[in-house]
């Protein structure tokens, strides 16, 4: 095989969950710039729409539809309305996710099940909707938009480190259970980005500083920066492609450095 070819992702139908805008939409476009065919969902028609035209205002024609990822029914249909009208699902990226910054004592257990539920369970779903298409296909890819909670804790983030720390091991689970219909189940696990989620932590102090997180998260990380939602794109890529046949059950971290580094010494 032609070494670049081995990243092409031409004739590929790819679904990204919750990918209107943020994250979800970055990993599109790069995949959509490698050949692929981009199909997504979101909660609403409304979010739905905004995406349709952020797609469009690119230059790439998106197929997307509403759809909750943690209704087991509703994503069935989902997957089997795209297999009819787009093809089958040849990459499947579990992006949708939502955080609750609350401390453990102060979270009750229904919010603490609302994360779970779409940051675990949807993936899991949504996961075993595409697999047996998959099998029959004789190949398919699965990507997890995990975390680096999945490898550290924090404070106000217990669900959000649960659910993820379990995405990490369910990543490796369906690795481990497909591997051998020639499916490769990934995990990529972004670092802090600059996201409209984020900017509030990112803005300048009235006094000129920075603000605080962000001066921790700067200190924290040995590239000295955020991370933007378009370093995401070919780490997605790759692991959508057919260069990562053998590579199955890891989670990559694109994270500037942050797990590698202990942090700077005190002065």
């Amino acid at each position: 095989m032609d070494f670049l070819q081995a990243f092409s992702l031409e004739g590929k139908v790819a679904l990204i969950t919750g990918a209107s805008y943020g994250i979800g939409f970055a990993i599109a476009k790069g995949m959509a710039g490698a050949g692929a065919t981009i199909v997504f969902n979101d909660i609403n028609q409304e979010l739905v729409d905004k995406g349709l035209a952020a797609y469009k205002a690119e230059g790439i024609e998106a197929h997307g539809y509403v759809c909750d990822v943690t209704n087991e029914d509703a994503v069935n249909e989902m997957v089997a309305k795209i297999e009819t009208e787009v093809g089958v699902i040849d990459i499947l990226v579990n992006n949708a996710g939502i955080i609750k910054r609350i401390p453990m004592c102060e979270m009750t257990a229904a919010q603490f099940r609302q994360v779970i539920d779409i940051d675990l369970n949807g993936p899991f779903i949504v996961s075993k909707a595409v697999i047996p298409s998959m099998i029959k296909k004789g190949h398919g890819k699965i990507i997890n938009i995990c975390s680096m909670m999945s490898e550290l804790g924090r404070e106000t983030v217990s669900a959000y480190a649960a659910a993820k720390g379990g995405l990490k091991m369910l990543t490796k689970n369906i690795a481990s259970e497909y591997g051998e219909y020639n499916i490769q189940c990934n995990g990529i696990g972004p670092g802090y980005i600059a996201t409209p989620q984020t900017a509030p932590l990112r803005e300048i102090q009235p006094d000129g500083s920075r603000h605080p997180f962000d001066q921790f998260i700067i200190a924290k990380t040995p590239a000295a920066r955020w991370g933007e939602a378009s370093d995401l794109a070919a780490p997605s890529v790759f692991l959508a492609s057919d260069a990562s046949n053998f590579v199955n059950g890891h989670i990559l971290y694109v994270d500037g450095g942050i797990l590698a580094y202990i942090g700077k010494q005190p002065q």
